[in-house]
C-alpha cells in the first residue's frame, strides 16, 4: 500500500466500506481494553490512524480522510510539514531536553515569539516556559497574577474552556467536567459571555447593547457587589470548545478598559486562537486591546511537539526562583520546530492564506443559514462553527450533530463537535490549506447536513453554491 508521504499531491479523500474497518476495529478494541475510559476522540471518530501528510490522514484500513480537526488545532501547518520535520531531525543530533538552561535554539525560539507581538508590546513582555500543556500555562498565569497582585479571586466567563487540570478546570464553564471532582479551586466568579445567538441574560439576539459588559462593570465596581477586587480576569476572544463564538469587539474593549482602570491584570487565553488561527498571530490584535498576560501552547511548534508559554508584562514579574517549574519545559525539538514554523509563516504568507481561505469558507457556509436545522454559522479566519438546533424550539440538536459528523466521516472528512451539548460542528483545518481542499471539505459537510436533516432522509448532492466557489483569489 503506497504511503502518503511518497506523494507530493493527493487526489482527495477516499473511504471504502464501513467504518471502522476491520484493522481499525481491532485496534479500537485493544484501546478499549487497555486505555483509560477518559479517551474521547475515537468514540465518535472510530478510526485508527496509520500515517498522515498535509491535510490528509490514512487509517490502518487504507481509508484517506481530510483532517479538519488538525490535532485539536495543534497541527497549524498540517501533518509532517517537511521544513518542520527537517528542523526536528537536525535538532535531534544536538540536544533534545534542556530543562530551563539557555540553549541557542531556545533563545532563538524566545526571540521569534517576542517578534510576533505588536511593536508596542514586544519590548515590555517577558516569556515564562511552563509544562508542556496549555492547562499548565493557564495555571502559571493564574499563579503569576495572584503573586503580583496579592489578591485571590479570579473572574472567568461562561462557555470558556481553559483545561482539565485542577485550577484550569475551575476556570472552565463546562459543568459536567468538574461536577464529579470535589473541592475545586475557590474564588472563581463566572460572568456572562456575549453569546448573542443564545443570550445569557435572555434578551433577543443582538439586542442586548452589550449588557454583559455592563453587568461585569457594575459588579466589580459595586461596593455591595459581593466580589473582592480580583487578581485577574481571564477570557477567550473566540470560544473554542465552547462552540466557536467570537467575542464582540466592543465587549472586549470595555473589559480591557475596566480592568486597566481597576488595576486588574487581563489574561487572554490564546491556546486555540494563537499562532495565526484567526488571521493574525494572536486574536487580540483584531480587537484593539493589549493584554497583560498571553497564554499560548497548541500550535507553537506547528508539528505537535508540546510546548507552552505565557508572555506577560514585565511589571508582573514577581516570581521567586522555582515558583512555577516543569520538567518538560525545555523541549528542544519543539523549539526547533517552532522557530521554523514562524519562518514558514512569513515565507509562505500563511496569515494571508488564513484570511483568504476564511473568506472562502464564509462564502460557502453562508449558504447554510437558510437550512432549518442551522441555528448560526460563525467564525474567524480558519476557526468555524455551525450550530445545529431543533427548528421548532431552538434546542441544541446534539443527536443531529452526531449524525452529521458520522456521515461526513464516512465520506472522508474529520471534524469534532463542541459547544453546548456538542451541537456545534467545529472546523479547524491546517492554516496552509488550499482552496480546492476547502471546497472539497465544505462540499462533504454541506451534503452531510442536507442528507441528515432532510425529511425523507433521501439526501442531496452537494449544493451548487459549493461548486460556484471553485474560482478563488
Amino acid at each position: 500500500m503506497a504511503s502518503l508521504r511518497h506523494h507530493g499531491t493527493w487526489d482527495g479523500p477516499r473511504v471504502r466500506g464501513d467504518l471502522p474497518g476491520p484493522r481499525s476495529a481491532a485496534l479500537l478494541a485493544r484501546q478499549d481494553r487497555h486505555e483509560s475510559n477518559a479517551r474521547t476522540y475515537p468514540r465518535h471518530l472510530p478510526i485508527a490512524i496509520q500515517e498522515a501528510s498535509g491535510p490528509y490522514v490514512r487509517d490502518v484500513d487504507g481509508n484517506v480522510f481530510l483532517d479538519f480537526l488538525s490535532g485539536a488545532g495543534v497541527l497549524s501547518l498540517g501533518h509532517n510539514h517537511p521544513a518542520l520535520v527537517r528542523a526536528v531531525i537536525e535538532q535531534l543530533d544536538r540536544l533534545t531536553h534542556g530543562l530551563d538552561f539557555p540553549t541557542p535554539v531556545k533563545d532563538e525560539f524566545t526571540q521569534s515569539q517576542l517578534s510576533m507581538l505588536p511593536p508596542g508590546l514586544r519590548d515590555r513582555m517577558k516569556v515564562h516556559f511552563c509544562g508542556p500543556t496549555g492547562a499548565n500555562a493557564v495555571e502559571a498565569a493564574i499563579k503569576l497574577c495572584k503573586i503580583a497582585t496579592g489578591r485571590s479571586d479570579i473572574v472567568s466567563f461562561q462557555g470558556g474552556f481553559h483545561g482539565s487540570s485542577s485550577a484550569a478546570m475551575a476556570l472552565t464553564g463546562l459543568v459536567a467536567q468538574k461536577r464529579p471532582v470535589a473541592n475545586g479551586l475557590p474564588g472563581v466568579h463566572f460572568f456572562p459571555y456575549p453569546y448573542c445567538a443564545r443570550c445569557p441574560v435572555g434578551l433577543e439576539p443582538h439586542a442586548c447593547d452589550i449588557s454583559c459588559a455592563t453587568y461585569l462593570e457594575r459588579s466589580l465596581t459595586d461596593s455591595h457587589g459581593g466580589i473582592p477586587l480580583p487578581a485577574a480576569v481571564i477570557l477567550e476572544l473566540v470560544l473554542g470548545e465552547g462552540g466557536v463564538v467570537p467575542m464582540r469587539a466592543e465587549f472586549a474593549r470595555r473589559v480591557r478598559q475596566l480592568t486597566a482602570e481597576l488595576g486588574i491584570p487581563l489574561i487572554v487565553d490564546e491556546v486555540q486562537t494563537g499562532c495565526g488561527r484567526t488571521g493574525t498571530w494572536f486574536a487580540f490584535e483584531q480587537y484593539g486591546i493589549t493584554p497583560d498576560v498571553i497564554i499560548a501552547s497548541k500550535a507553537l511548534s506547528g508539528i505537535g511537539a508540546p510546548v507552552a508559554v505565557i508572555l506577560y508584562d514585565r511589571r508582573l514579574d514577581s516570581w521567586a526562583p522555582g515558583a512555577h517549574t516543569g520538567t518538560f519545559r525545555g523541549n528542544q525539538l519543539a523549539f526547533a520546530a517552532g522557530v521554523e514554523a514562524i519562518r514558514v509563516f512569513h515565507r509562505e504568507d500563511v496569515a494571508g492564506n488564513v484570511r483568504r481561505r476564511g473568506q472562502q469558507m464564509a462564502r460557502i457556509l453562508a449558504g447554510l443559514v437558510d437550512r432549518p436545522w442551522v441555528h448560526e454559522v460563525r467564525g474567524r479566519g480558519l476557526m468555524w462553527g455551525i450550530e445545529l438546533a431543533h427548528p421548532a424550539d431552538g434546542r441544541p440538536a446534539t443527536a443531529m450533530a452526531r449524525r452529521v459528523q458520522a456521515h461526513a466521516l464516512r465520506n472522508g472528512l474529520i471534524f469534532e463537535l463542541g459547544g453546548r451539548d456538542d451541537c456545534v460542528v467545529r472546523l479547524m483545518p491546517p492554516l496552509n490549506v488550499d482552496a480546492d481542499v476547502v471546497d472539497t471539505a465544505c462540499a462533504i459537510l454541506l451534503a452531510a447536513i442536507d442528507t441528515c436533516t432532510s425529511d425523507d432522509g433521501a439526501g442531496h448532492a452537494p449544493s451548487a453554491a459549493v461548486h460556484a466557489h471553485r474560482n478563488h483569489e
